[in-house]
């Protein structure tokens, strides 16, 4: 979660306005970063015109007074937040400390109950504390306008008094907790007297003071964490050391944030827990835990409505549709309400793949057997909700199974048809295979690379490398998604891409083409990294299972990494030619490679991912003993989950919805191939191919999925084809299944032409800039991603048809 939404989550909703203005601090942050970029390029393009020293040494000198002003606005900035925390605390402390003595006075005269362990309660405090006035911050702050850190017209120890920013009346009042809903909720605010109040209400109101104590002490801790967070960002990103200085300086020396003030708050949260020990039986322990039971009632009734409505707006965030257009609300007469167009259109979908699906069930004889005839209507049926997505595709996936056990269309090997409890146990059997495991171990060695910053380590160090070229940045950044899709999968890997080029979005100029082309370049390379290895993507997991033998992953490797190479300096082409960048963009803002020390934990999970990788490269030679690739992707399971480097949260954010496409896919196939359908169909399909060699089988073929995965899932389009090119391929004269299946297989992840046509464009067409304005346009995708697709497409065709008939395919 970002520190922007733990602060929201974690703030007091009435005291939400004076927090530390994190997000727009952060803004400023970005804002300081851009003007030096800017600056720098203008001053280096007046150093290269000119040719005079004197005009290069003033440059020099104002490059370096650059840091200085940038301080000064950033210092200024904080020190209004640090106002305003100072002022706020002041008051709500004053107020706070009064209803308390109060509370105490009352519970001492009320039946003279002892305090176990206090003093005689006095109005010490009502020495006010100091506001953000001249002895708020005496202490270091009387040499700062000598120091370059803080040259101010003013310095942070002159604040005005807090009614010059704050005023009175601008403050939220006392929040009583929640306890008093069965009452007037007023009733606690009121003067407790010795004898219009008893027991009850006495410890109620003590109820209610404890938490709003505990709440001001919540209030110092997260405006303390995020004064920290924000100067170390400043830092990071303007290369400065200011946070040291401040904090020790100014934070450090605030009333709210010094030690004796926050000694004071805990002495009274003490103080009240003995008292409302007194009220109840004596038990201090019982009456701890009595209290904080109440202020996590509090906090859980204020985070549930808080978290709902961010949840909310970013829903509203998501729902916007590619082009910004919200649904349309139809009007449907005969129901005499209004529902949305997308709504509407997946219901008129819903009924047409009823429609068709019970006509091929019941009407429509196509096939001699009824096992067939009834498993083309599931395929059909599946293949219509997969395209149409009325239902999430893993939804469609799991109704697979169901329908392939009560329709009753598997046979046995002897072609005598199945009853519905041994049709149970082959379908289950199938749905867990080794490459389930196999794509299990795969997210196992992505999270840990992800978690612990090895991947995002790696990346940052060869962008850093990149230098300030648009087209080299443009080169590194493509080849770094390829690679990081080849290890966390093409769906994680453009994630992260699109978080390190943030430095380099943030800096770039209004007219500049250089976003949108890096963006897409991202994305289209990405989606050709998923052929990488056989982890890259589910639909590699889907060619494996139809490919018998399995490929090794040294096969896999000496066929996609050559097809990944050419393929994405053919994109990069292009989108130079396409795009022109450096017309806009002569240099660009560099990114700053990580220097974390590599930790122990780093080193042990980089020795389980590349045993893990190296077992499986030589799977075959390890057969008699591992048994196959799946039993092999228990290492890095039984490594991380078991050492704790990955907990039971990580695993239950794997990506469960893929792993049942894939479980439903595997015994869709499974049903085709008992029912004898799958040989029917490749026998007919065979009669139409029949004479052309595999090279024009496949250039065939490739066409046909890379026309459908356009439009449709990468993953569903495997489901549906590739059981059908494996049957093909064995049926042919000069049989090559397993060629067929890799080269149509990486295809699927060819097809990019639209903003549809998989995760890394949907994610790219998401990105936009701090004005809310996308990056990308859906034609952008067809003036790129089509012909990207092709040339993709005839280089599998060509250079991967030769690679995998040298492996032996």
């Amino acid at each position: 979660m970002k520190f922007s939404h733990q602060i929201q989550f974690n703030a007091v909703p009435d005291w939400a306005e004076y927090y530390v203005p994190y997000s727009n601090l952060k803004k400023l942050v970005y804002s300081i970063e851009r003007d030096r970029v800017t600056s720098h390029h203008a001053s280096r393009t007046t150093e290269e015109a000119t040719e005079h020293s004197a005009l290069l040494g003033e440059g020099q000198e104002q490059d370096r007074q650059h840091p200085d002003t940038d301080n000064e606005r950033f210092i200024l900035a904080l020190d209004r937040a640090l106002e305003r925390i100072v002022n706020f605390y002041s008051k709500k402390e004053t107020e706070l400390y009064d209803e308390m003595d109060t509370l105490m006075a009352d519970m001492q005269n009320h039946g003279s109950i002892p305090i176990a362990g206090s003093a005689p309660v006095t109005s010490n405090h009502h020495q006010h504390p100091p506001t953000a006035g001249a002895n708020d911050m005496e202490h270091g702050t009387n040499n700062n306008n000598n120091n370059p850190h803080h040259r101010r017209s003013r310095s942070s120890s002159d604040f005005p008094r807090r009614e010059s920013l704050v005023m009175d009346d601008e403050l939220p009042p006392n929040i009583i907790s929640q306890n008093t809903a069965d009452t007037d909720p007023e009733a606690a605010l009121i003067m407790i007297n010795n004898n219009g109040k008893d027991m009850t209400e006495l410890k109620r109101h003590t109820v209610d003071v404890f938490v709003l104590l505990s709440e001001l002490k919540s209030f110092v801790s997260l405006n303390a964490t995020a004064f920290a967070k924000i100067l170390k960002k400043y830092d990071k990103t303007t290369n400065n050391e200011l946070k040291r200085y401040y904090t020790s300086n100014y934070v450090s020396k605030a009333y709210p944030f010094r030690t004796t003030t926050k000694q004071k708050l805990n002495a009274r949260i003490q103080l009240i827990e003995r008292a409302y020990a007194s009220l109840s039986e004596g038990d201090l322990d019982a009456a701890i835990d009595e209290l904080k039971s109440h202020l996590r009632e509090r906090i859980v009734w204020e985070r549930n409505t808080v978290w709902r409505d961010m949840i909310g707006q970013e829903r509203k965030i998501q729902s916007v549709g590619v082009g910004g257009n919200q649904h349309k609300t139809v009007h449907l007469r005969f129901l005499g309400q209004f529902i949305e167009r997308q709504t509407a259109q997946q219901f008129g979908f819903l009924i047409v793949s009823l429609l068709v699906f019970g006509l091929l069930l019941f009407q429509i004889e196509l096939f001699s057997s009824v096992e067939q005839n009834r498993c083309f209507a599931i395929l059909v049926f599946a293949s219509m909700l997969w395209a149409t997505e009325v239902m999430p595709l893993f939804a469609t996936a799991m109704l697979i199974p169901f329908l392939t056990v009560t329709l009753r269309v598997m046979r046995s090997p002897d072609l005598v048809r199945l009853t519905a409890p041994e049709a149970t146990k082959q379908v289950f059997s199938a749905m867990f295979s080794s490459v389930i495991m196999l794509l299990l171990g795969g997210f196992a060695i992505a999270a840990s690379l992800s978690k612990y910053g090895i991947a995002k380590a790696m990346a940052t160090f060869v962008l850093s490398k990149a230098g300030t070229r648009p087209s080299r940045v443009l080169l590194v950044n493509m080849l770094v998604a390829t690679v990081a899709s080849m290890w966390i999968s093409n769906v994680a890997a453009p994630v992260l891409c699109f978080s390190l080029i943030q430095p380099i979005l943030r800096t770039l100029p209004v007219d500049s083409t250089f976003g949108s082309c890096l963006i897409l370049g991202i994305a289209l390379a990405s989606n050709l990294g998923g052929i990488a290895s056989p982890i890259s993507s589910p639909q590699n997991i889907i060619a494996i299972q139809n490919m018998n033998p399995p490929p090794s992953w040294a096969q896999w490797f000496i066929v996609a990494v050559p097809l990944c190479i050419v393929g994405t300096f053919l994109i990069w082409i292009w989108l130079l030619y396409n795009y022109n960048p450096e017309k806009h963009t002569p240099q660009i803002h560099t990114i700053r490679a990580s220097h974390d020390p590599i930790t122990g934990t780093q080193i042990f999970v980089l020795l389980i991912t590349f045993i893990t990788i190296a077992l499986w490269c030589l799977a075959h030679s390890f057969e008699e003993i591992l048994g196959d690739m799946g039993v092999i992707a228990l290492i890095p399971l039984v490594a991380f989950f078991g050492t704790g480097l990955l907990t039971k949260d990580d695993f239950n954010q794997f990506l469960w919805t893929v792993i049942m496409l894939a479980m439903g896919g595997i015994v869709l196939g499974k049903a085709v191939e008992s029912s004898g359908l799958l040989h029917t169909i490749a026998i007919h399909i065979q009669n139409m191919v029949k004479g052309l060699s595999p090279f024009e089988v496949l250039s065939v073929f490739s066409l046909l999925v890379l026309f459908i995965a356009t439009f449709i899932s990468h993953t569903v389009a495997a489901l549906i084809i590739l059981p059908i090119v494996a049957e093909v391929g064995s049926e042919m004269a000069d049989p090559h299944p397993r060629l067929l299946v890799m080269g149509t297989a990486f295809v699927c992840s060819a097809a990019m032409g639209l903003p549809v046509s998989g995760f890394p464009n949907m994610n790219a067409i998401s990105q936009e800039n701090e004005l809310g304005k996308p990056y990308l346009k859906t034609t952008d995708f067809l003036r790129n991603g089509v012909p990207a697709s092709f040339f993709c497409m005839i280089c599998i065709a060509t250079i991967g048809y030769g690679m995998m008939t040298l492996v032996g395919f």
